[in-house]
């Protein structure tokens, strides 16, 4: 990325900064707007427009405004921005930053890059050349990434004969097209970046505009909320070993970190105080500011390494393995379900695929694309509105919350394919309340061991997770099940939902957040169960796949058997004796699942139980006939005969 430092005459004691981004189709003048905009405000240092003249004059071309803006030699080459660049320019009123982004479709990567650091936007469009396919996708990308604030500039007006009936032209066919993508323009404004009509002055080639020129719409922008009054963001880069010290390296995305503040690393959750700040050939101070890079160090010598993001405590990112996205495809390759691909948010790096496809849009035309289930895909140059499961937990924040968690990449293999932003969605949070540990808690172990436990009883403690809808027979299976394995002489019990809901969990309600601290709290309880041998029949709607996974991997592996009572919603309601579901549909009932609140299938679970087609008997057989066969497969192994 190539910058300009701001001219000694730049506005110094202005309040506020402002980050613009400037998209249009290659080769409409936004370099040219932009060296134009430098040079017309005052903002050019001193000598370099000279500079730029005798550079042309030497190389036998005619001079350019766009030069300015020449980030690259090639760029000089091929005549085409390959690449972002930024400057500092200003006005009275304040200063900004100018990120000039490529319009041509192989360099949308980078375009991308620009407008996800921008507040507002410039949207250039040739007045002959009209409204291209590249101009809309930059439409859809600003609203994809959340920017409100945008002027389309009406450009080479002067190649048109400043024809106020082209102006329209544009402005109506444009301006129905973000109306489409639930955007509106602040102006349109005809300009010749070329001539300067229209930049920092009116100009007398078209008498007939009385609206602002390009200066007085920048300076009527507003300056998003700064940095500093988001929650503190600050993702580690690296980790450093000085003497007997360990250095957490990174860049303060967001807010500030102040010596002696509680922090907490997410996604691990491990907390620790800041000790030091520390900082490279620069003056000591006990607080960093959003945009700093530094280093800390920390009373505690907690594991932290690269990829976790620092927060207080009180206001900690989401670390989940599960969100929902909207997507820019770049790739030549298709983005495909069941593919695995590495998901890059802040300095985090980790392995990701596509849990659920819901919308495949053609940026072009905001058309939904309709393919057979069979081939779901996103295609290069196409959006998407999606679900993505990452392999471990991530940091992250809604976009709206703080931006620079709030966006991620997606690379296939080795190239950057794809960009995409976070949405806002009911995502549980940790609370301060729930970091807050005493360092005094140790896990006892006893003196009897699991294999002691197992030779007694004749088995091995597990859990056995019974999922399915309400009144898909989860309650009567457990029951049967419970006789059977007792019948049997096994040691076993079951957690139901009812039950625990009168004391263990009588301070949850349904809310999305509370039905997953509900599970969570189960799934410790069982985990206790089956630690003591006892084989632990739970009967849990436990609607979040996410959430049972969780349970299965806290277990050693084949502890946890996940049984799936498959029955359809239709039958669900036919038996309900309560009628539940009829008060659901009534809205008496909120958050019900699977009739306003949502039902998540186990993808493999060790055995699924088609309850319209099989008895009760049927069901509890097969259960206690799988666990025989875990038990005997165990009892091979450990006599050697496997």
């Amino acid at each position: 990325m190539s910058s300009i430092p701001p001219s000694e005459t730049s506005c110094t004691t202005a309040a506020e900064q402002l980050k613009i981004v400037i998209l249009g189709h290659v080769d409409h003048g936004k370099s040219t707007l932009v060296g134009r905009l430098f040079h017309d405000t005052g903002s050019l240092p001193e000598g370099k427009l000279e500079q730029l003249k005798q550079i042309a004059e030497r190389r036998r071309v005619p001079f350019e405004w766009a030069n300015l803006m020449d980030a690259l030699q090639a760029e000089r080459d091929q005549n085409i921005s390959i690449d972002t660049a930024q400057i500092w320019f200003h006005t009275p009123k304040r200063r900004y930053v100018i990120i000039d982004a490529p319009g041509h479709k192989e360099f949308i990567k980078n375009m991308v890059t620009g407008a996800a650091q921008a507040e507002a936007a410039l949207l250039v469009i040739d007045a002959q050349e009209g409204v291209q396919e590249n101009s809309r996708r930059h439409g859809y990308l600003l609203e994809l990434l959340g920017i409100r604030q945008v002027a389309v500039l009406v450009n080479k007006m002067d190649l048109a004969g400043y024809s106020q009936e082209r102006f329209n032209a544009v402005e109506a066919e444009y301006g129905g097209w973000l109306a489409q993508l639930g955007l509106a323009a602040s102006c349109f404004i005809p300009i010749s970046a070329r001539e300067g009509d229209n930049i920092a002055a009116t100009g007398k080639n078209m008498p007939w505009w009385k609206g602002p020129t390009v200066v007085e719409t920048l300076d009527e922008f507003e300056a998003a909320r700064s940095l500093g009054d988001q929650p503190l963001r600050f993702p580690i880069q690296d980790v450093y070993r000085f003497d007997h010290r360990r250095i957490l390296a990174g860049r303060v995305e967001s807010g500030r970190i102040k010596v002696g503040e509680r922090l907490v690393f997410a996604p691990s959750n491990k907390t620790s105080t800041v000790k030091t700040i520390e900082r490279w050939k620069a003056p000591a101070r006990d607080i960093a500011e959003a945009g700093e890079s530094i280093g800390i160090t920390l009373t505690d010598q907690i594991f932290v390494q690269r990829g976790a993001v620092a927060a207080p405590e009180n206001a900690p990112p989401y670390a989940l393995t599960s969100f929902k996205a909207r997507v820019f495809w770049l790739g030549k390759r298709p983005f495909l379900p069941g593919r695995k691909y590495r998901l890059k948010l802040a300095t985090q790096d980790v392995e990701c695929h596509i849990e659920k496809l819901e919308r495949v849009i053609d940026a072009s035309t905001l058309q939904t694309v309709q393919r057979p289930e069979a081939e779901s895909f996103v295609s290069r140059h196409e959006a998407a509105e999606l679900t993505l499961k990452t392999k471990k937990p991530v940091a992250f924040d809604a976009i709206n919350q703080v931006a620079a968690t709030g966006r991620f990449v997606i690379v296939d293999e080795f190239d950057v394919a794809g960009g995409g932003v976070i949405v806002p969605n009911n995502y549980p949070r940790r609370t301060a309340d729930s970091l807050h540990k005493s360092h005094n808690i140790f896990w006892t172990s006893g003196r009897v061991t699991p294999a002691q436990r197992t030779l007694r009883h004749g088995h091995g403690g597990r859990v056995v997770w019974l999922t399915g809808l309400s009144c898909s027979g989860k309650t009567t299976i457990a029951a049967e099940l419970e006789r059977e394995l007792f019948e049997r002489g096994k040691l076993v019990y079951v957690l139901d939902g009812d039950n625990i809901r009168h004391g263990l969990c009588t301070d949850l309600g349904f809310s999305p957040r509370d039905r997953r601290e509900n599970i969570r709290r189960i799934g410790e309880v069982a985990k206790l169960f089956a630690d003591a041998g006892v084989i632990c029949i739970t009967a849990f709607i436990s609607p979040y796949r996410e959430d049972r996974e969780a349970i299965r991997h806290s277990l050693p592996p084949g502890q946890f058997v996940e049984v799936y009572l498959n029955l359809p919603l239709e039958v669900c309601e036919q038996r309900d004796t309560k009628g539940l579901y009829a008060k659901a549909r009534a809205g008496k009932i909120r958050d019900f699942t699977g009739v306003s609140a949502p039902y998540e299938a186990p993808a493999k679970p060790e055995i699924e139980l088609p309850t319209a087609q099989l008895t009760v008997g049927e069901c509890v057989s097969r259960i206690a006939d799988f666990l025989a066969a875990l038990e005997g497969e165990r009892g091979a192994a450990e006599s050697g005969d496997i």
